[in-house]
């Protein structure tokens, strides 16, 4: 009985044995994965922007069964690796064909999305092509370059999911992906617009035909211009999920898609040439989910009532296309729906009764419309939790019932006619409350009382109050974890003190431009990544003032605006520190000495440096490197010697503005050099000698706006320059108007705004502009000493739009090629020794509105017809005309409507599109942490 039972416990051992080594992953496996965790690094700052802050591979340790490593997938009989999933694992790397990570062909899954992985990996892909059984493949969401190899797809023809989306690759997508016949699940959304990824017309096609099994497709951003849209017709009819957005196409895209048995979801958004035509009958669908948003053509008139059919949608998004009119009532049958965003269709009226009753609604974006309605009117579900209605008319104060939604977590209502007093224990009552944005409502305050100390807001992230009625800081947010702050535009006076600002170490963004503040007690933190104070009246050194170095983390720190302050000493070296900022605004202040040496090397990402209008002395460090320079401000100091030839290296360099310095130097022809310039100004300083051959063989081919006027400079004006100014050649695009531009400019140089001004003189004044280097295309070259006659090459630039070669000494006729000048609006000869008559030609000019030919020797009548008829029809009071030693002859339009300050509708515009661009920027922080 003994031995039976020894026979027994023997064969449960062996059972043991036989099984654990079963489950041990093969040494050469384990081998290959331990190379590959040793060959990438681990990224530990990662948690801020994606969803898991877990490094899986930290567990891998051969001393441990590899099959129990997180990540780590084994057969259970054969003890091969069949699955890795590595997402969200902060990974950080190159990763090519040849890593020991391919070597594992028993793979069946291989997941490592969302990492910061770079490489070519599926360019050669020697190494892939023995992974015959694998079924699954997601490298989303990393920087993956290079093109995709069609023997990829040749070979892995088990896949049933393929998700590459959120990567750099480029190139055609090969032919051969057509092979992958049982794809179920396919994802090549592009994200970065600088990479292309296309589909022929030939590849599209054979992939909607051989993929029959297909369920879910999103191919958003990839390029498919070339595609029929009569290629749709041919997907599966198993599809599930269809999106489309941004893929340039262009026709008239096929209704018969709506009606596939299965579709849930289709999204054709930001195709600006397609046209959508939604069915008009018999379309009961089970569609899910709609987004027919920014750029669909097919939208005019009112929205379809057809929606109101669809009573399984959950989301809606037809946001950008130009409806007009109002809401139709068509939303009694659609109580599945959650998400309704309208935003940007210039709807107005009242709101429908049966869209505010949808119980199950939690998002609802009606933004950047006509809405006039009175807010306390407008009663929203108990579920919402998203609401949008930024820039619109709502007006009157905010209900009360707002406070009382329990659910909300985003409010926006920015840009409206709102009114009334938020307290702290109104927002308390809001306790899953992310981001508040009332900005624009300019009869909004916040009252701020001893009891704010009992009141946290535990989810609070962004608050922006910009543009408000806000006389004393809010410390009831000192408790709280704030990312985004924003108050500027406000009549916060006073210094702000620790206690109050005790939040601050969490902060990214903070904004308190443009207020009455004299001092900061604390300073922002490790995380932070923008420090706008523009505007305030801060005194004392620059650093000092409002940041630490010690305690600031120069990796993140990206913009640091605090001009028109009163700071005062010199610009410290320690700022170069800063290593990774894009914008460095210290203008309009009291800072003197000279410029640090290393300001030009700081950062390779340095896109702006504004320096103008302080004190500073002494000579430009010529220490420019190769970076993003794109922006130099140095105009309105003290500067003298030579301008740095180091700048040649600025290739990206766009606007140079040294003007109103000391400066002693010839014409720096070498500027030429650099592809991109635009604005060059030069103006009053010391820049002598002659033009002719410095610049006749320089081709300054992108330059629009040319500043040389109040230096020394002599000679005649080279006929090649002109020919060269190819930029200003080209025919306008865009006409002037006697209104005001609001100087949008929709390229942002970083993540976040900035805006600039550069001076013009017309008419002896000297006024600011918005900057526009799209649109205004000047050429002053007054107060020298140019001789000789006016070249008639100067009739080649057909976009110019002011001419200034007023104080100088040129002869000569004005020539007859001023004729062909149709945008100019503001020409400046006087005080020149011109002779002759006024050419006829100089009546086509119709948007001529300054003209000033005063002490010259012209003679004759002045030519009648279009713009100059209206010169005499002007009281003589503001006309007055004379030859010889005549006086000015003109009339002011268009921009010119100030001598000095900024007018109150360029403040405005300006300070609403620097609260737009900021609000993006959030968004899009926020976009990638989710």
């Amino acid at each position: 009985m003994g031995s039976l039972f020894m026979v027994l416990v023997l064969m449960l051992h062996l059972s043991w044995s036989f099984s654990s080594t079963a489950h041990l992953c093969l040494p050469h496996q384990r081998a290959a994965l331990l190379q590959f965790k040793n060959s990438i690094s681990i990224d530990y700052y990662c948690g801020e922007d994606y969803y898991v802050e877990y490094p899986m591979t930290e567990s891998w340790n051969k001393s441990i069964d590899c099959c129990s490593w997180d990540g780590v997938k084994c057969d259970e009989l054969t003890g091969h690796v069949i699955g890795i999933d590595l997402s969200h694992s902060c990974l950080t790397g190159s990763l090519f064909a040849n890593n020991s990570l391919f070597r594992l062909h028993t793979l069946q899954w291989l997941d490592l999305s969302f990492n910061y992985l770079y490489g070519s990996p599926l360019e050669n892909t020697t190494s892939l092509l023995h992974f015959h059984g694998l079924r699954r493949l997601n490298f989303a969401h990393n920087y993956f370059g290079g093109t995709l190899s069609s023997e990829l797809f040749s070979q892995l023809v088990s896949l049933t999911h393929l998700n590459l989306s959120a990567n750099d690759f480029s190139g055609l997508i090969p032919h051969q992906i057509s092979l992958l016949s049982s794809l179920v699940s396919l994802d090549l959304t592009v994200l970065n617009n600088t990479m292309l990824t296309a589909f022929d017309g030939q590849g599209f096609d054979m992939l909607a035909r051989n993929l029959t099994k297909l369920r879910y497709l999103v191919l958003d951003s990839v390029y498919m211009s070339d595609v029929e849209l009569t290629s749709f017709l041919n997907l599966s009819s198993s599809l599930r999920h269809l999106s489309l957005c941004y893929c340039r196409l262009h026709g008239e895209f096929p209704s018969q898609l709506f009606y596939l048995p299965n579709l849930k979801h289709i999204g054709l958004g930001g195709n600006e040439n397609l046209t959508v035509y939604l069915p008009k009958t018999n379309w009961t669908s089970g569609l899910e989910s709609l987004d027919i948003s920014y750029g669909s053509g097919g939208f005019r008139g009112s929205i379809p009532p057809i929606i109101g059919n669809l009573t399984r949608l959950i989301s809606i998004d037809l946001s950008g296309n130009w409806f007009g009119g109002q809401i139709p009532d068509v939303f009694e049958n659609l109580n599945r729906l959650t998400s309704l965003s309208l935003s940007t269709c210039n709807l107005g009226g009242l709101l429908p009764v049966s869209m505010l009753n949808l119980t199950k609604m939690t998002t609802l974006d009606l933004s950047y419309n006509y809405f006039h309605v009175r807010m306390d009117r407008i009663q929203m579900p108990s579920s919402i939790q998203n609401v949008d209605l930024r820039s619109n008319d709502f007006y009157g104060p905010l209900p009360n019932y707002i406070f009382d939604l329990v659910s909300l977590t985003s409010l926006h209502l920015s840009l409206n006619n709102l009114s009334g007093v938020v307290e702290s224990d109104m927002l308390s009552k809001l306790t899953n409350l992310q981001d508040i944005d009332l900005s624009g409502n300019s009869l909004v305050s916040l009252s701020t009382s001893d009891k704010d100390v009992n009141y946290s807001f535990p989810q609070l992230k962004a608050v922006f109050f910009s543009s408000c009625s806000i006389r004393q800081f809010p410390n009831f947010f000192r408790t709280s974890k704030l990312e985004f702050l924003d108050l500027s535009n406000n009549m916060i006076s006073g210094g702000i003190s620790k206690w109050e600002a005790e939040g601050w170490e969490e902060l990214i963004g903070l904004n308190l431009s443009h207020n009455f503040l004299t001092s900061l007690e604390q300073f922002p933190g490790k995380r932070l990544e923008s420090l706008d104070l523009r505007s305030n009246l801060l005194q004392g050194p620059v650093l000092s003032t409002c940041l630490n170095l010690q305690t600031l983390n120069s990796q993140l720190f990206r913009e640091f605006l605090i001009s028109e302050n009163k700071l005062t000493g010199n610009i410290p070296a320690s700022i170069c520190s800063l290593s990774s900022l894009t914008l460095l605004d210290l203008s309009r202040n009291s800072l003197s000495g000279t410029i640090p040496e290393c300001l030009g090397n700081m950062s390779y990402d340095l896109h702006l440096i504004n320096l103008q209008m302080n004190n500073l002395t002494g000579k430009i460090p010529d220490s420019f490197v190769n970076n993003e320079l794109s922006h130099l401000f140095l105009n309105n100091n003290q500067l003298e010697g030579l301008v740095p030839q180091s700048l040649a290296n600025s290739t990206k360099l766009e606007i140079l503005n040294l003007g109103n310095n000391k400066l002693t130097d010839r014409f720096p022809h070498w500027l030429a050099s650099l592809p991109s310039l635009q604005v060059l100004i030069l103006r009053h300083n010391r820049f002598r000698g002659s033009l002719s051959r410095s610049i006749a063989s320089s081709n300054f081919s992108s330059l629009r706006m040319i500043d040389l006027s109040g230096n020394e400079f002599v000679g005649p004006l080279p006929t090649k320059l002109f020919q060269n100014l190819r930029a200003m050649r080209q025919k306008p695009k865009w006409r002037s108007s006697n209104l005001p531009f609001d100087g949008y400019d929709d390229r942002e140089y970083t993540d976040n705004y900035y805006q600039t001004f550069v001076n013009v003189t017309t008419k002896s004044l000297e006024i600011e502009l918005l900057k526009t280097t799209a649109i205004f295309v000047s050429l002053d070259m007054s107060n020298n000493q140019f001789s000789g006659q006016i070249p008639e090459e100067v009739g080649l630039l057909l976009s110019l739009q002011m001419l200034n070669f007023s104080h100088n000494n040129f002869t000569g006729p004005i020539p007859a090629s001023f004729g062909n000048l149709m945008a100019l609006e503001s020409l400046d000869l006087s005080s020149n020794k011109l002779s002759g008559r006024i050419p006829s030609q100089m009546s086509k000019l119709t948007f001529l509105a300054v003209l000033n030919l005063s002490e010259n020797n012209l003679v004759g009548p002045i030519p009648h017809g279009n713009q100059f008829n209206t010169f005499d029809k002007i009281p003589t009071s503001v006309v007055m005309m004379g030859y010889g030693s005549g006086v000015i002859l003109g009339l002011s339009l268009g921009y010119i409507v100030f001598t000095t300050g900024r007018p109150w509708w360029l403040l405005r515009m300006v300070e609403r599109d620097l609260q737009y661009k900021f609000t993006a920027w959030i968004r899009r922080k926020e976009s990638r942490r989710n």
